[in-house]
């Protein structure tokens, strides 16, 4: 695959990271409802409505899809779809750094496996 190919590939597992990272801290706010109901899903929607990072969350789920869509019409897609799990990657470790998360012994055992078949299948893509 091509250089282009790559980076259309990677970019696109980017922004899909970096919007499930918008949407955690947007969904912060919500944290104090402690149960689940109508009242609470309308507060819930308005609160959202009126957050930065859902909506740039958004936009970057919207641009993720068409730099996704370039990929695949470039990329075989048992090459490209796997790459999609190096996002885990990537949240895993900004919201570890940024978010406060935990990173315990079995995520680091994940992310080692996930980043190992990575590497075997863009390996195959040679």
């Amino acid at each position: 695959m091509s250089l282009i190919t790559w980076l259309l590939i990677l970019t696109g597992v980017a922004l899909n990271a970096a919007a499930q990272l918008l949407l955690k801290v947007a969904t912060r706010p919500l944290g104090h409802f402690s149960v689940f109901n109508a009242d609470t899903l309308n507060s819930s929607i308005v609160i959202l409505l009126k957050s930065v990072p859902f909506w740039s969350g958004m936009v970057c789920y919207g641009v993720s899809v068409c730099v996704w869509v370039a990929a695949l019409s470039k990329a075989p897609v048992s090459t490209a779809y796997p790459m999609l799990s190096l996002g885990y990657v990537v949240v895993a470790a900004v919201s570890v750094a940024w978010l406060g998360e935990s990173l315990t012994p079995a995520k680091v055992l994940g992310i080692a496996l996930i980043c190992a078949g990575v590497v075997l299948v863009s390996r195959s893509a040679a």
